[in-house]
């Protein structure tokens, strides 16, 4: 017998031993717990499996104004005037008049200088600096709160960018102010003799003062018509320059996503198609981008945050892309297969946009944007949550088609379920999505137990609590999205990937509940689910052991076992996750095969609250975010307490391992 064998019989003849009812009475009343559990680990190498590299990233979908308002740290809202049309009275939301009637008149009309968004602001002054009819002081003009408000800090500059058309001289003031106008923040004068043709102007704004409800106001105190068109104001400390709001970016750096799914989401679909995310229409020039009107999810975009920035978003996040593209199918209506050739060339040609060279015709319009190599571009998606209408099938074979004949090395993913039946269409991986109460999460962790073993493998795109145990981020939510995940880990064979949805929420347009993140203009907080997604930063690459649990009752516990390396101090290190899902202390004894442990070192973390409904909030935003602690003596037979409604992770130095080593991504670090 080899010693890898004799381990493994050394394992279940423990297991066998540990299962002796008189044991779980012994440590329980040791640690005063309600009831038992043992968790045998083995970590021979038969048992042992590698987990896809991918397991976990994130969703990025542009709903809850996560995109515009949020990660794009554009402070203008409606930038452009385009997303009211060209009406009398003007629609020009969030913009308003700084005057009244009888010393300024604003209208729109459809004399921009750009083809692709026609509508312009024009500003009548009807008061003067001298005369009968004299301005107020500060002069008359227009505003923009942003998205509830611009966040303003001193010391900071912001870039104001705008085009200005005027008959006459123009002598402009251009500010930021507080909400009322009263505060003066940054201001300064733009004068220009001959602005007859449309010009663009370019203003340093350096903040004297900090206000998270700031406005930029334009106004003038001279007589005359002015039109305005494609005003923005962004922060030049956004990450890499990049454009990418830093604080939110940060925390989503912090979860060390394998990749991130993009744009949506029925954000791809639209309620209509012409309201669907078509990508040609957001690249090249920001102040060229037409925008488009959201349907699904109620608001206009300017679509700043286009398809290169997604793209450059996965850069910098160190992820990898996966583009989720429309199959020629809104909410309400379908392209027939045998017209859908024009929207499979649209996509061929993003391909060429993401991985063409740069003198390719699309590559070069991405290297005229300044990204002169390529896109790491691996996995596209057909669709979203498509798989249902009758035209799909036949449209996805169209694109799978010619897809793979330009780029077969790219994976492929289909919107039709492939856990429990062979699809009738070959795919790379197959989509899908579940939002359920608590208990139905937490009962899905073994949802994939029985799935197919061959074939396509699994992308868990959407996943979360939704319903009535969500609140606004609940602890229970967290709980029974942990145990999903851990589901996930053991399945990792037939699961590729899994992310959470949505991931941000402006706290002034909720359109979804729960989400990871929740934010205003200057103060954003993780939600208990936020930080639960913490617990496997360390999973994507590991190694999984085998790790059986014997509870009673069995059905409130769940945990998984993984080996990783921690290049930050280049130690092994063995980590074991449990979730008790139930409302009683747990004792639980800990067998681990295989493994010799530092006797010193380890670390236990947990998440939990008194109140399985808590929240966490801009008042007290780690509420409920991990708490992580040293932990006592270590063997290989250890036992430990496990709070009611709680995640505990513990983390041991291992000494020596007898399983391969299997690293994960190079940019691990080992704290939460």
């Amino acid at each position: 017998m080899d010693m890898d064998s004799s381990r493994s019989l050394c394992c279940i003849l423990l297991l066998v031993l540990l299962g002796i009812s008189i044991q779980y009475q012994c440590f329980a009343s040791e640690i005063d717990a309600d009831q038992t559990a043992l968790l045998l680990v083995n970590a021979s190498e038969a048992s042992a499996r590698k987990m896809p590299d991918t397991l976990f990233g994130i969703f990025f979908e542009e709903i809850n104004h996560a995109g515009a308002g949020g990660l794009w740290a554009e402070l203008v809202c409606n930038r452009g005037f385009e997303s009211g049309g060209s009406f009398t009275p003007p629609r020009i939301e969030p913009w308003s008049i700084i005057g009244n009637d009888s010393f300024v008149i604003v209208s729109t009309d459809l004399s921009s200088c750009f083809d692709r968004n026609k509508v312009a602001l024009q500003v009548e002054v009807l008061c003067d600096n001298g005369g009968a009819n004299i301005c107020p002081d500060g002069g008359v003009g227009v505003y923009n709160p942003g998205f509830w408000g611009m966040n303003i800090e001193h010391g900071k500059s912001y870039k104001l960018v705008f085009y200005v058309r005027s008959d006459k001289p123009i002598n402009l003031s251009v500010a930021l102010t507080s909400s009322n106008g009263q505060n003066k923040l940054a201001t300064k004068t733009v004068v220009a003799d001959n602005v007859s043709n449309w010009t663009k102007v370019f203003v340093l704004l350096e903040a004297e003062g900090t206000d998270s409800n700031s406005r930029l106001e334009l106004k003038s105190t001279t007589k005359g018509v002015i039109w305005f068109d494609q005003v923005s104001l962004i922060p030049l400390d956004t990450y890499n320059g990049d454009g990418f709001r830093k604080d939110l970016f940060g925390m989503l750096k912090d979860l060390k996503p394998a990749f991130i799914r993009f744009p949506g989401g029925c954000f791809v679909e639209g309620e209509r198609l012409k309201n669907a995310f078509w990508w040609k229409e957001t690249i090249g020039p920001w102040e060229k981008r037409p925008g488009h009107f959201g349907d699904v999810w109620g608001y206009w975009t300017d679509d700043g945050l286009g398809h290169f920035e997604f793209l450059q978003l996965a850069e910098d996040l160190g992820a990898l892309p996966i583009w989720v593209f429309n199959s020629g199918i809104s909410h309400k209506e379908q392209v027939d297969t045998s017209d859908i050739l024009p929207f499979v060339q649209d996509i061929l040609d993003g391909l060429e946009f993401a991985r063409g060279a740069p003198n390719s015709i699309w590559g070069s319009v991405r290297a005229t944007m300044g990204h002169l190599e390529p896109f790491d571009l691996r996995y596209v998606a057909i669709g979203n949550e498509d798989c249902n209408y009758s035209k799909y099938r036949g449209n996805y074979l169209k694109f799978y088609s010619a897809i793979k004949e330009a780029y077969p090395d790219i994976k492929i993913i289909s919107n039709c379920d492939g856990s429990s039946k062979v699809l009738d269409h070959p795919a790379d991986l197959y989509d899908f999505h579940i939002y359920a109460s608590a208990s139905e999460i937490f009962s899905n962790a073994s949802r994939f137990d029985d799935a197919l073993r061959s074939g396509p493998k699994a992308f868990i795109s959407e996943y979360a609590v939704h319903g009535n145990d969500t609140g606004k981020g609940s602890l229970l939510a967290a709980l029974a999205e942990a145990a999903f995940l851990i589901g996930a880990e053991k399945n990792s064979d037939v699961i590729e990937m899994a992310s959470y949805a949505p991931l941000f929420v402006n706290d002034n347009n909720w359109r979804w509940t729960a989400d990871a993140i929740v934010f205003t203009s200057s103060q954003a907080y993780g939600t208990p689910s936020y930080w639960m997604q913490h617990f496997f930063k360390e999973s994507n690459g590991a190694t999984l052991l085998t790790s059986t649990l014997q509870a009673n009752p069995s059905n409130a516990l769940i945990a998984s076992a993984i080996t990783w390396l921690n290049v930050t101090d280049n130690n092994n290190y063995l980590r074991i996750k449990v979730v008790n899902f139930g409302s009683s202390r747990v004792a639980l004894n800990i067998s681990i095969c295989g493994l010799s442990l530092q006797s010193s070192g380890a670390t236990k973390t947990i998440l939990t609250s008194s109140n399985v409904m808590d929240e966490n909030s801009f008042t007290d935003p780690k509420k409920i975010s991990p708490v992580k602690t040293m932990f006592g003596e270590v063997s290989e037979n250890m036992d430990v307490a496990l709070l009611p409604y709680s995640f505990t992770s513990f983390d041991f130095l291992i000494k020596s391992i007898s399983i391969r080593t299997v690293t994960t991504a190079s940019d691990l670090e080992s704290s939460f």
